[in-house]
């Protein structure tokens, strides 16, 4: 990872949560590790972390508690399941609900990074995603309502006289205000715009 990955440890066993705060350590991960469900939702903020290490059975709230809860606050955070081999329906269960996926204790070190590299990989690529998709969010938000007007003409097709004759402006205020559309969404072509357009489910 070229960025220092942060994993979190939920798991009420203490001799786990050390053992995987070791491991994660000699691999040159970040670790926190939370002794219950209730530790970690104490927290005021969710942490800044790239996977979360859970345990499905744990006193209080268990896992799938935890993760049923993490989803109803549309966190993004990658879920890892340990669980033992009775518990596998209910870790099938949580993939269906969104997990990344689960392990067997006892599991393989080796096992366990490829699904850490692998959930961190997929949440780090979606973050970005959702980052850039933000930003498009912000620039598209920042037209005015006639620069919006010439551009769903621009995705369109329409050439400037044609947009000039719909919108009842001069082809020289078409032009002006095509430009400011151009220069505000960071496209230098209209092909550019028309992606970007999609991407932000708007259609011609």
């Amino acid at each position: 990872m070229s960025e220092r990955a942060h994993v979190c440890i939920i798991d009420d066993d203490e001799a786990v949560r050390e053992a995987l705060r070791v491991l994660l350590f000699a691999e040159g991960y970040q670790s926190c590790q939370f002794a219950s469900a209730d530790e970690f939702l104490a927290l005021e903020s969710e942490p800044e972390v790239d996977v979360i290490l859970l345990d499905i059975r744990m006193p209080g709230m268990d896992g799938m508690e935890l993760h049923k809860e993490l989803i109803a606050r549309k966190s993004k955070i990658p879920v890892i399941f340990i669980t033992g081999h009775g518990d596998i329906p209910l870790a099938v269960a949580a993939i269906q609900r969104g997990a990344f996926d689960f392990l067997t204790k006892p599991f393989e070190n080796g096992e366990l990074m490829e699904k850490i590299d692998a959930a961190i990989q997929r949440y780090r690529e979606t973050r970005e995603a959702l980052e850039e998709l933000e930003e498009l969010q912000g620039r598209y938000s920042s037209l005015t309502a006639r620069e919006t007007d010439v551009m769903m003409k621009i995705i369109a097709g329409y050439s400037n006289k044609k947009v000039a004759n719909t919108l009842n402006i001069s082809p020289r205020t078409v032009e002006i205000h095509r430009s400011r559309v151009m220069e505000k969404m960071g496209a230098d072509s209209v092909a550019v715009l028309v992606r970007m357009a999609g991407a932000l489910g708007i259609e011609s």
